[in-house]
């Protein structure tokens, strides 16, 4: 027999976090870990728009497992017995994406005024997951403002989503470039 995906355990507007405790589904960690989940997603809609093979669907794939582990940490309660059992996003993580960064902007032309999201469709998704990842980031510096306890664990969370959303400004910009789409500047 098949497991059913509806347990009814939410009816009442409540859900478990990671670490087990019953919360409003409300509750700012479970908002900011939705967050991360909706920004999750917004990759993957970039990633089905991608060929087998293409490197850049693989970085966004290794984000995604990011996300999950952010996801993690987000859903476990600060002190709680699963605490440890979480891995931290590795410092090689953001570098990571700090070279994919430059090598990205090496081939762009300077900026020189502020562009209108959109182009590609490759080119657009990257824009909408980018918005997505800033209002992640401004729910984990919420977190990060309003629990003093336990803060400095949303810390490296904030610099890997910052860090993220200049990524994927500049793998919009990527997606126009390879795709012969000229960007929209503002003003025109």
């Amino acid at each position: 027999m098949t497991a059913k995906i509806y347990t009814g355990t939410g009816d009442q507007g409540k859900t478990s976090l990671f670490s087990g405790e019953r919360v409003y589904k409300n509750y700012d960690p479970v908002e900011a870990y939705g967050e991360v989940d909706e920004l999750s997603s917004a990759l993957g809609a970039i990633r089905s728009n991608l060929s087998d093979g293409d490197p850049i669907a693989e970085e966004l794939r290794q984000v995604q497992a990011d996300l999950f582990h952010v996801g993690a940490w987000l859903a476990t309660a600060p002190g709680s017995p699963s605490e440890p059992l979480i891995k931290q996003i590795p410092d090689g993580r953001i570098q990571a994406i700090e070279q994919a960064i430059d090598r990205m902007t090496e081939a762009l032309p300077p900026l020189t005024s502020f562009i209108l999201p959109g182009g590609h469709i490759t080119a657009s998704c990257a824009h909408i997951a980018r918005t997505v990842c800033r209002r992640a980031e401004r729910r984990v510096v919420q977190l990060f403002a309003d629990r003093a306890e336990g803060a400095a664990r949303y810390e490296k969370v904030v610099v890997y989503l910052n860090r993220l959303s200049d990524y994927l400004f500049v793998l919009a910009r990527h997606f126009n470039r390879v795709n012969r789409v000229q960007e929209v500047y503002w003003p025109a």
